[in-house]
């Protein structure tokens, strides 16, 4: 069994993040179609303690997890939240679980087919823990990166650790950033003493899922870049790319 599990609160540092609309749909329904569409995904579960998410989970014939309260404020964890779903997908489920695949309800940058693609890289490397997206953002390089100490602006890191860059934002290599569009695990995942923060479900053996512009909203500002990307993949107010297989 493949079952897919999608996190969102109610509360949030933006009103309604999670069923505010971009184009013409709520952000929810965004990795909920990407489930949906995957081959091998068995099962969809929405974990959520917010009406309206349940009601447009209910409406796509994903099953509905209540989210405690204590799981659904600021300072709650995502990792807890997680863990707490996946108990509960574990403990009605009727077959072993091969893999999850974890999403986020504010993740919308997800392209068509790479979930399977994750699934299927695990099932052939059985060494590696999990699969997920990550895009490639050399602007945020660790080099560029700085703190406000002391009412002065200074390095996060050490410079010297990057002797032969420069002030071209690609000299310092590649930086990658997992985009938490989409997370495929093995169960064993879920023993986070094996994974390393901030997302220690992902396991130490992780296989790069490679997409552009991928990201889950925290802030107003990304609405925009969110629907621009959406354009991109195919998407429109009256179509989705998969409507197009």
């Amino acid at each position: 069994m493949n079952p897919c599990l999608i996190i969102g609160r109610k509360g949030s540092r933006v009103k309604d993040k999670n069923v505010q609309p971009i184009m013409g749909r709520p952000l929810v329904m965004y990795p909920i179609l990407a489930a949906k569409n995957s081959r091998l995904i068995d099962e969809v579960f929405v974990s959520t303690d917010c009406e309206k998410i349940r009601t447009i989970a209910l409406d796509q014939g994903c099953k509905y997890i209540e989210r405690p309260p204590f799981l659904a404020t600021n300072d709650a964890l995502a990792e807890d939240a997680f863990k707490h779903g996946f108990d509960s997908i574990v403990s009605q489920a009727k077959a072993p679980i091969e893999f999850i695949v974890l999403l986020f309800a504010n993740g919308a940058t997800i392209t068509p087919g790479i979930i399977d693609e994750g699934i299927e890289y695990l099932k052939k490397n059985p060494p590696c823990d999990s699969a997920v997206s990550v895009s490639k953002y050399n602007m945020f390089s660790a080099l560029r990166a700085r703190k406000i100490e002391d009412g002065l602006v200074k390095p996060f890191v050490d410079p010297k650790l990057f002797s032969n860059a420069t002030c071209d934002r690609d000299s310092q290599g590649d930086t990658y950033f997992v985009d938490c569009s989409v997370f495929v695990l093995r169960p064993h995942c879920f023993n986070y003493s094996q994974g390393e923060i901030p997302f220690r479900w992902i396991g130490r053996k992780v296989h790069p899922l490679h997409q552009e512009g991928g990201c889950d909203i925290d802030f107003e500002w990304q609405f925009a870049m969110v629907e621009h990307w959406l354009k991109q993949h195919k998407f429109s107010e009256s179509n989705t790319p998969y409507d197009l297989r």
